[in-house]
């Protein structure tokens, strides 16, 4: 049973916290105090820690620089007035922080989230990986001629061991495409393993790939086996290549030519057979003429190139996409089929879907959740409009770099506020959306003093 250290001093709300942990079937001690806590972390193995940051001896902050070593996922427990501080403790190292009060589902979604990016929930991530990939079902819809024409490349790609390069905007399906090329592949009974460097620390992400032997560095009690060693015999995705860190691309560009790994701290090699699959948003072949992008590694991963049109290049699609995923969501959710009015319709295709067809999944997921049903009319297709006007208090004074530097930080505040409260103040996702990296996000959050009730 997975073993949760919770430290709250607050007893009414320790009892509460550690009962709604309890109830999820973990196992749960309950510390009021962090030398409680410390004392307890030398008697027990923990999967993690959820910590209140006000506590009597200690605050959260110095908790978790005293027990980074151990490497354990650490959720931070803040009310609204500290949310700077609990950024810091982002910075820090802590997974993610909590305001108070504390939603409960949401708590338990932290914590399940946290263990799964943890070696602790290594298998069974894995184990859940290659059951969908045996037995789940991918789907490309799409009738239009620029898609159809992408789609018989993946169908003469897959029984290749090619390496495949997907390019397109966020949103336009490629982690599906690269499911399919694996789907259609020889190797659809082996795992599919994916990796996004956009949603994982720099730090970790050397960890992540390749594991590390007991030992390798302190806090390091256990082998851990890397990504890439568990996608052995199956397919392995690398999602948003054009993120990943320009000192890691080396390695990457090695594990390519010589097909295999060390673990880190470790001596031997360990032959990879794996089938490697990559994709990006951006234009790589800039990057490398800019040096954002080693030459060699774009050189090595462009041997086959699939294009995903954007959904505005493929309108056709839009209503075909649409009606998939009505049918598809109102069964999961209401447990009934639903359908389109013609009214709704035609604002579907009025909209140019900057966020392709993720956009358009989950402007159909909530139309399906606000609906009465069973059609859905055009009011309940809630589409962006100018959620953030410009306020009259902008100032115009001097020259006119000054007043297009001011207006740029405004739009970039509202636009990282927009989408930080349309995802719940969910950092990573935020990240994903607006295509910068975890780091550079929470920069912005503690730049611009944004904070969950904004």
């Amino acid at each position: 049973m997975v073993k949760i250290l919770l430290v709250e001093d607050n007893a009414s709300m320790r009892e509460m916290l550690a009962s709604i942990i309890a109830e999820k079937g973990f196992a749960v001690d309950a510390a009021p105090d962090v030398a409680s806590g410390l004392a307890l972390l030398k008697k027990n193995d923990y999967a993690m820690i959820v910590s209140d940051l006000q506590l009597p001896d200690m605050d959260g902050l110095s908790f978790l620089k005293r027990v980074r070593d151990l490497q354990l996922p650490f959720i931070i427990l803040t009310a609204y007035g500290s949310i700077e501080k609990a950024v810091e403790a982002i910075k820090e190292g802590a997974t993610d922080f909590i305001a108070k009060p504390v939603d409960p589902d949401y708590l338990l979604l932290m914590i399940d989230k946290a263990l799964a990016a943890t070696h602790i929930a290594r298998e069974n991530l894995v184990l859940r990986e290659v059951l969908q990939s045996q037995m789940g079902r991918t789907v490309i819809i799409g009738s239009s001629r620029e898609l159809l024409h992408e789609a018989e490349k993946v169908r003469q790609v897959a029984q290749t061991p090619a390496t495949v390069l997907l390019r397109g905007e966020s949103g336009t399906g490629k982690e599906l495409f690269a499911r399919a090329i694996h789907a259609l592949s020889a190797r659809r009974d082996r795992p599919f393993i994916t990796i996004n460097s956009a949603s994982i620390p720099d730090n970790l992400l050397e960890n992540e790939l390749f594991g590390h032997e007991k030992g390798s560095y302190t806090g390091a009690h256990m082998r851990q086996v890397g990504k890439l060693e568990l996608a052995q015999g199956g397919t392995f995705f690398f999602d948003e290549i054009g993120d990943f860190p320009l000192h890691l691309q080396g390695k990457i560009l090695r594990v390519l030519e010589e097909k295999s790994i060390t673990r880190l701290g470790g001596a031997k090699a360990i032959a990879l057979d794996i089938r490697f699959i990559f994709a990006t948003n951006q234009d790589l072949e800039k990057a490398a003429v800019e040096k954002r992008f080693r030459q060699d590694l774009y050189f090595r991963i462009t041997s086959f190139p699939i294009e995903l049109p954007p959904l505005r290049d493929r309108s056709d699609d839009i209503l075909l996409l649409a009606d998939h995923f009505v049918r598809k969501l109102s069964l999961e959710i209401r447990k009934r089929e639903f359908t389109l009015s013609a009214p709704a319709r035609d604002k579907l295709l009025a909209y140019p879907w900057p966020g392709n067809v993720r956009e358009l999944q989950n402007t159909i997921e909530r139309a399906v959740i606000i609906g009465a049903g069973p059609a859905i009319h055009p009011e309940e297709i809630i589409l962006p409009g100018r959620s953030f006007p410009v306020p009259d208090s902008l100032s115009l004074n001097g020259n006119l770099k000054a007043v297009a530097s001011r207006a740029q930080k405004l739009a970039e505040k509202l636009k990282i506020a927009q989408v930080l409260a349309e995802t719940g103040f969910n950092r990573v996702r935020a990240a994903g959306i607006l295509e910068v990296s975890y780091k550079t996000l929470l920069d912005k959050i503690k730049e611009y003093g944004l904070a969950p009730k904004d």
